[in-house]
């Protein structure tokens, strides 16, 4: 079944082929989507062009989302190239390492401002700059984490950020209703990907959310691929502002028992 078939997509954010943005586009890819990438700055080109190639992507764009310039060129280039589009995928998150390994009661305020225009922001300018090429029934779609919602230790002001983030969705969702454009974001789980590594407790959270989650599962990128393409596609063309969770129940859980107590 193709679900994305005729669709064109746009995904910003990927890495390289542990990153959930790679998750997402091959799934999208094997649904039929026509898909142009884009990533951020020349040191993940390497990375990126061999996955291209892999899909057969031919529109590989670097694009600098702190840049407003960057942004309006890229949505010029997708245009030219492509028309219109169908589906964007904000992939895109950062904070400094050192914001990070320090209390967030410590954050400074240029790091506190880097990480809300990069993981923000960009999101919002984005769906401004590409509105206008986006054909009715379209869908943009982000990506969120737990974090956002209750504190997660070391997570710190990226917390923030995707709570901020999360409400983002839902006013883009509204100003972007009339248009009939649906803006959703996926909560997933953790995953071991490069920004993951960026969090000084994520091995330990990574060990104890497979105890205390319902399925007692680890989540991939091939399952947030698989609710991507089901948010971006027609299945789902009544369905947006939400926070759509991927993470094995781990969200609905208050207080965890033991889980000898379980067996």
């Amino acid at each position: 079944m193709s679900l994305l078939a005729g669709k064109t997509a746009l995904i910003f954010g990927l890495a390289n082929n542990r990153s959930i943005a790679w998750g997402i586009t091959k799934a999208f890819h094997d649904h039929g989507a026509n898909i142009g990438l884009s990533y951020a700055g020349e040191m993940l080109e390497k990375r990126v062009r061999p996955l291209a190639v892999e899909i057969g992507a031919t529109f590989v764009e670097p694009c600098d989302v702190s840049k407003d310039e960057d942004i309006a060129a890229i949505a010029e280039k997708a245009k030219a190239e492509f028309g219109t589009i169908d589906i964007l995928v904000h992939a895109v998150a950062y904070a400094g390492r050192e914001e990070l390994s320090r209390p967030f009661v410590q954050t400074s305020r240029a790091g506190f401002q880097t990480a809300m225009d990069i993981s923000v922001y960009s999101f919002a300018a984005l769906a401004n700059a590409f509105r206008g090429i986006t054909n009715p029934g379209g869908a943009y779609l982000t990506l969120s984490y737990y974090g956002g919602v209750k504190v997660v230790p070391s997570y710190n002001v990226m917390g923030v950020a995707k709570a901020a983030l999360e409400m983002t969705t839902r006013y883009l969702a509204y100003d972007l209703g009339p248009s009939k454009i649906r803006v959703n974001a996926i909560s997933a789980g953790p995953i071991r990907t490069l920004a993951a590594a960026g969090v000084g407790t994520f091995k330990k959270l990574y060990k104890q959310f497979v105890e205390v989650a319902p399925l007692h599962e680890n989540i991939t990128i091939e399952d947030v691929g698989n609710s991507a393409v089901y948010l971006c596609s027609d299945l789902a063309s009544k369905v947006t502002g939400e926070i759509h969770y991927v993470d094995s129940g781990f969200n609905a859980i208050a207080v965890p028992e033991d889980v000898e107590d379980r067996t």
